[in-house]
């Protein structure tokens, strides 16, 4: 890739620069992504700490036909409300009960991504056809997929979670841009058949990559983070 071509790419950014210019991303271009990066970013983010480097991940990354078949498959199965319902994720990621400050994020969140993309309140039809856009990793060229076996406990999930980090911040450094994911996990069965994940592998989360599209309005959206008064206590 030429450097000159992406002026965000691993030639000009420092580790600070791609933590503070990581974000979502929700629209990708066409542009392809050599299996060799991708290969290098999966190497980078191995390089996670794990306890007494036990290393959890399992990782499955899909591109092409395969990703494209996938995503006819799951659209399908959201866009249909008795199939839907009959799925669900296989872990609880967001509390039974919100509370503040929490709940308040959340929803500042959706009011300004759906106000970027001028979707109004109550409109069921254009939030059900955004929302579905997981199912196609915002066209992607490839998503990575992230599971963890059934025997871990929950060090290995927090090790699982800085593998994820990593692999974010080595596509940052490279010139690309992800969306990690959680809407596909609801469908973890039909992941796990049409891929081949066995089942004693709890699927825990997507990562979509690829080259943001900036033009597209969603990609405008930047969340801002709590003041460390907060949410820090220092004990001296």
């Amino acid at each position: 890739m030429n450097t000159s071509d992406h002026p965000t790419s691993a030639a000009c950014l420092s580790v600070e620069q791609a933590i503070d210019r990581r974000f979502s991303c929700r629209a990708f271009t066409a542009e392809p992504v050599a299996r060799a990066t991708v290969e290098d970013i999966l190497r980078l983010a191995a390089r996670a700490p794990s306890g007494t480097n036990i290393q959890p991940w399992q990782v499955w990354v899909l591109g092409g036909e395969m990703k494209n078949r996938l995503s006819q498959r799951l659209t399908a199965a959201f866009d249909d409300p008795e199939e839907a319902a009959t799925h669900s994720e296989p872990y609880a990621y967001y509390p039974r009960q919100w509370t503040s400050p929490y709940i308040d994020r959340r929803r500042e969140v959706g009011k300004r991504l759906y106000g970027l993309l001028g979707i109004q309140k109550g409109d069921a039809a254009r939030m059900h056809a955004q929302f579905a856009r997981n199912y196609v990793f915002f066209d992607a060229p490839w998503v990575v997929l992230i599971a963890v076996n059934e025997v871990m406990e929950q060090g290995a999930w927090l090790d699982c979670g800085m593998f994820m980090q990593n692999l974010m911040l080595a596509a940052k450094g490279k010139g690309l841009d992800t969306c990690p994911q959680l809407a596909p996990v609801q469908f973890h069965r039909i992941i796990h058949e049409m891929v081949g994940i066995p089942a004693s592998e709890t699927l825990l989360c997507a990562i979509a990559l690829g080259h943001a599209d900036l033009h597209a309005a969603e990609n405008q959206l930047r969340t801002e983070r709590a003041p460390l008064e907060e949410w820090v206590k220092f004990c001296q």
